[in-house]
């Protein structure tokens, strides 16, 4: 176990490339005693935590295009353009099996980010704490107006990133010295003012909420606040940023295979480029790769795909 906080930034499908950098982690058995996601940091995590390397890529990779996963006819019968029935249903069951079993006895503390939508606030759904972790999950990924609020603890939330998009300073105050964090924009990144017409349908449609509404407001200034606050910490040393090294194209509801499967490779490979800078600030050797790890995932997402995706680091 490394003594550490991973901080997972969302971005629907742009987590791809959180996954190939987990998988990395995965395949030399680098387990961060904390981590902490926001919206598809959380989906991403699960996998993490559960030791499964290559499963949040063949979900997003096989599934992109199946309707039961994303569509807009979701959004018609069920309002939620993912369908997190099918997700931690079907799929998570049969189709590309969850470890349950391995994600509950782990003794890494996992925390899932959801904004509560009457006070607009982030809220914090600890693993073996809260009431039903995977509800807190829905939360955190549930993207406003394109999905319905989340009921946790008798307590309506949506997506965590309205509030909190990427939750460093929750690892800092729990008392974390080292912390990575796993970002799905370059650097330099910063969030455009909210257009007219996403203003306008937000107001409209959390006019009830105003205090949600006002957190929804204000999402660009502060993300744009947190990246500078960030590149701050990195410089002093403070914190450590994996980010893509180029601009991301990949939208949040992506549907071409390739930049998808090129997405995950980059993860990949700025991960292992920046292993042994990592292992330094962490303190630790830079680990050698399980044979085993890597057989397991071979064998879920097959030699080809991993060959497609660059998942060779090269």
């Amino acid at each position: 176990m490394t003594e550490g906080a991973l901080v997972l930034e969302g971005g629907s499908l742009r987590g791809l490339f959180t996954a190939g950098v987990l998988d990395i982690f995965m395949e030399r058995g680098i387990q961060f005693s904390y981590v902490n996601g926001v919206s598809a940091g959380t989906m991403n995590a699960l996998s993490y935590i559960s030791n499964q390397p290559g499963r949040t890529m063949k979900v997003d990779l096989d599934y992109v295009h199946d309707k039961r996963f994303l569509s807009f006819r979701n959004m018609v019968k069920k309002r939620e353009i993912f369908s997190f029935e099918f997700l931690f249903g079907e799929l998570s069951q049969t189709l590309v099996p969850f470890d349950f079993e391995t994600f509950a006895a782990s003794p890494q503390q996992f925390e899932a980010v959801a904004t509560r939508c009457k006070t607009g606030k982030p809220e914090y759904f600890a693993k073996g704490e809260c009431s039903d972790i995977f509800a807190a999950v829905q939360a955190s990924s549930s993207i406003p107006i394109l999905s319905h609020m989340i009921t946790v603890d008798k307590k309506k939330y949506l997506d965590g990133g309205l509030s909190m998009p990427i939750a460093y300073q929750r690892a800092f105050d729990k008392g974390y010295d080292k912390v990575v964090a796993v970002l799905t924009r370059h650097k330099g990144f910063r969030k455009k003012p909210i257009d007219a017409w996403s203003e306008k349908a937000y107001h409209r449609y959390f006019a009830p909420l105003p205090e949600l509404l006002a957190s929804i407001e204000e999402i660009p200034d502060r993300y744009n606040r947190m990246q500078e606050e960030m590149e701050e910490l990195e410089s002093a040393g403070k914190l450590f940023i994996i980010r893509p090294d180029e601009p991301v194209t990949v939208s949040r509801f992506e549907r071409d295979k390739m930049k998808l499967q090129k997405l995950y490779g980059d993860g990949r490979r700025v991960a292992e480029e920046l292993l042994p800078e990592m292992c330094r600030y962490l303190g630790i050797h830079v680990p050698e790769v399980i044979p085993e790890v890597v057989e397991r995932e071979n064998a879920l997402i097959g030699n080809e795909t991993k060959a497609d995706t660059g998942a060779d680091g090269k």
